[in-house]
């Protein structure tokens, strides 16, 4: 008796894929780009939830109101939405090109284990709020318990977690609520904890250590008992599974109420936000805590607002000639991995005070500038990428690693 040969276990190649996805990363970088630059400000005092200076003029107060309504905690709940689609479409993929469900999911957790050990590198050699080691441990243990579950339960879990995090916020909020009685000189300051720390070390081999000491809790923190990524992960099962971003144009009513319902909250509690850190609530800074709860559950409802939209584009676009900004969006879609590192690398060593230091000559705006910037270039090298036909470094090294037969 012969007995068969486990089908082969290869990666999608670049042509084939669904547009909405790849679009949704490429501008999603963007906003990373600009959301991650104020930690590069560290010479200046910042709040305890945020990476904003508390010393501001009235172009830095503009750019922090626009990236705190539009931008911060926005993003990260995106990308963990893109993550999780992406896990179903790689499942599937492989069920479908005959591969049994143990080596399927081998191959997942595989990868979500290579992608901790990229984000502990990325986060020790050079930026220490790394998601990638976040997504990964958010990986292992969603496809572990939920990827194969029903529709139903997947539902009951993301409401249970949702409910969760809403009690938490009303817990903060009452809690912030006593402590503004509190007269405001036995609080703590919000200039005596920064984010800034790890990039204010002048010395690399401390830098290395604080950035992985801040790591170490940030991936937990942020993958899995902040319970935001948690959330979008489950609905991005249910999403993929539906085909809600391959087919948007049988889910245009969805996408539409998700797209205007979820970027108006997002936006709504932003502006609130926004509001307290230019101080015009008379809040005491020492408790902008009290809105972190409620700011990100907004968040996570702007992200879905987000991939909304990008699902809607890409019905819209999808029977059409590629244009040039759609182009250059899907191309770094596809190597979403090489260009989110490409940022740390260019700005870690200019702005950190162990490199160039330029962080502390700048300011919100100036140094929003710089994201901007940074980002375009990402672009550009993506699109000779793909011209060329060739995958990003960081997506050719993943795949090498996770793929057996890539090896």
């Amino acid at each position: 008796m012969t007995r068969t040969r486990p089908a082969p276990m290869v990666p999608l190649g670049l042509s084939g894929r669904a547009i909405a996805p790849d679009l949704a990363r490429g501008a999603m970088l963007l906003l990373i780009a600009i959301a991650n630059a104020p930690v590069y400000l560290w010479d200046e005092p910042a709040p305890l939830t945020s990476a904003h200076p508390l010393d501001a003029s009235l172009a830095d107060r503009i750019v922090q109101s626009l990236a705190i309504i539009a931008i911060d905690s926005r993003t990260y709940p995106m990308f963990a939405f893109l993550f999780g689609y992406g896990i179903v479409q790689l499942y599937r993929r492989q069920r479908e090109a005959g591969a049994d469900r143990r080596r399927a999911r081998r191959l997942l957790r595989r990868r979500h284990w290579w992608m901790i050990a990229f984000g502990a590198v990325h986060a020790g050699l050079l930026w220490m709020g790394d998601i990638l080691g976040a997504y990964g441990l958010a990986g292992l243990l969603l496809t572990w318990l939920f990827l194969d579950r029903r529709d139903a339960t997947l539902r009951v879990w993301a409401t249970v977690l949702t409910t969760l995090l809403a009690l938490a916020s009303i817990l903060m909020a009452v809690g912030g609520a006593l402590l503004a009685t509190i007269p405001e000189d036995t609080l703590l300051g919000p200039e005596e904890f920064s984010l800034h720390g790890p990039n204010a070390e002048t010395d690399y081999g401390a830098s290395v250590i604080a950035r992985l000491g801040f790591w170490a809790f940030l991936a937990p923190g942020q993958g899995v008992l902040g319970l935001v990524t948690p959330i979008a992960i489950l609905l991005a099962f249910l999403a993929a599974r539906h085909r809600v971003l391959e087919e948007p144009e049988r889910h245009h009513l969805l996408l539409r109420r998700v797209a205007i319902g979820g970027i108006a909250c997002g936006w709504t509690v932003g502006a609130v936000v926004a509001a307290q850190n230019a101080g015009l609530l008379g809040i005491p800074r020492a408790v902008d805590w009290v809105f972190f709860g409620v700011n990100a559950l907004a968040g996570l409802a702007c992200a879905l607002g987000y991939v909304a939209v990008f699902g809607l584009v890409a019905a819209h676009v999808r029977d059409r000639p590629v244009g040039a900004l759609s182009g250059a969006l899907q191309a770094v879609g596809k190597r979403s991995l090489s260009c989110y590192l490409a940022q740390s690398i260019v700005f870690a060593p200019l702005m950190s005070a162990w490199g160039l230091g330029v962080g502390a000559h700048l300011s919100s705006w100036s140094i929003a500038l710089v994201a901007v910037a940074t980002w375009l270039l990402t672009v550009v090298l993506a699109v000779l990428l793909e011209r060329a036909g060739r995958r990003g470094p960081a997506e050719w090294a993943l795949r090498r690693l996770a793929y057996p037969s890539s090896r």
